[in-house]
């Protein structure tokens, strides 16, 4: 039987404390009023930073079972109901809007949260007019992606019959039609859908309401920015994605691409109510995998505030040891090899190439990573952690 507890706070005191790992509960506010505090302040989601009755406060941390992201102190006198995460499959049982309302801020924050990241790291804007679903058949058939271009040709053509590109769309559709293995270019009620590899399942400003569930292969979620594809993700098996444009009912702010062939369970606005209401393993399940992206967006967000580049290095590389929730202790110094090379780590900070020699050689000169056949290896990953939350905690203090 649920039984949730009730918790009284006083104003002025703490609810949670960013960084600190307890997150194994998250709170609903009853009454009063509170405050989130960030060490490192970005301009985005939550707009306002203001909480109140029915709003909810540590639930990302807690359902992905990190550190906190933010402080949050008591404006007045408050009471708010705890909810254990071993509480939540039950809570989404007996009360399906609380998990609707969860998942629905979740994903209008992880729009917010994308937006701010592109305008951040790359100074740009993503763009969602008109043409971009152009510009996206336009990258994938230069390089030659003739499924993808495909795919985005014909959804151009089908939003935009009368568009300035429009003919030579029509022309490119017809010459790449022939030679294309492209699948489902029309939405279909089967639940079970299979593509080959480089077939587009989604692009980019497209407008839909499916979500996708991967039954098998791989999946990656791209942009087309300034001419170039930047690569958000690459998913597995077991993960989800389109659940945005599902539960906002708003255009598609990425593409989706068969990273090798993949089989997929598709979720439409009439199974999904179907699954909230029956299936609240599987809505905890898509609740934490939201949490876990929303978690690491905020720190990415944070790193991209950071001006020190050799910080902005051990900040991503703590962020990727604090993805793999490896057990940490003064005692025992806990070692990990990364897949990741020392390039690669400077291009997710966003480093300018120009410069990521001179950075990098610094870096590595500090001797708190090696690179082992151009793979970076940290030898002790909590010396890596407590130096990143150092180089924060300084532009933290100089705001």
């Amino acid at each position: 039987m649920l039984q949730l507890s009730f918790v009284n706070y006083r104003k002025g005191s703490y609810i949670l404390v960013e960084g600190k790992p307890d997150s194994s509960r998250f709170f609903i506010i009853q009454r009063g009023q509170a405050q989130c505090i960030r060490e490192i302040d970005f301009a985005t989601a939550p707009k306002s930073n203001i909480l109140g009755p029915g709003d909810f406060v540590g639930v990302i941390p807690c359902m992905s079972n990190h550190n906190q992201i933010e402080s949050v102190v008591a404006l007045t006198d408050l009471v708010a109901i705890s909810v254990r995460r071993d509480q939540y499959s039950e809570l989404i049982e007996k009360n399906t809007p609380v998990a609707m309302k969860i998942i629905r801020v979740f994903a209008a924050r992880m729009r917010e949260m994308n937006e701010t990241l592109l305008k951040m790291a790359l100074q740009k804007e993503s763009n969602n007019t008109e043409t971009q679903l152009y510009n996206v058949a336009v990258y994938y058939d230069k390089v030659r992606e003739i499924d993808a271009a495909t795919y985005a040709y014909y959804h151009y053509l089908k939003t935009h019959p009368t568009g300035k590109q429009a003919e030579t769309a029509k022309k490119r559709f017809i010459i790449l039609q022939e030679r294309s293995k492209a699948v489902h270019l029309e939405p279909k009620d089967d639940m079970i859908r299979e593509y080959p590899q480089g077939a587009m399942i989604f692009a980019e400003s497209q407008s839909g309401q499916d979500m996708y569930i991967i039954q098998e292969g791989q999946v990656k979620i791209t942009k087309i920015i300034d001419t170039k594809e930047v690569v958000l993700a690459v998913l597995k098996k077991g993960d989800f994605f389109g659940e945005m444009a599902l539960l906002e009912n708003l255009p598609r702010s990425a593409s989706a691409i068969a990273h090798e062939k993949c089989k997929l369970m598709v979720i439409n606005r009439k199974n999904f109510d179907q699954l909230v209401s029956t299936q609240s393993q599987m809505i905890s399940r898509l609740t934490t995998t939201l949490a876990e992206r929303l978690w690491s967006m905020y720190r990415q967000v944070t790193n991209t505030r950071l001006t020190d580049p050799i910080g902005k290095l051990y900040d991503m590389l703590a962020l990727e040891i604090e993805k793999q929730r490896l057990p940490l202790s003064e005692a025992s110094p806990t070692s990990l090899q990364l897949d990741i090379s020392p390039q690669e780590l400077a291009n997710m900070c966003t480093i300018p190439p120009e410069e990521q020699y001179s950075i990098l050689d610094i870096f590595i000169k500090e001797q708190r990573v090696k690179v082992i056949k151009n793979k970076l290896f940290v030898p002790n990953c909590l010396e890596i952690i407590k130096h990143a939350a150092y180089y924060r905690k300084q532009k933290a203090t100089k705001k």
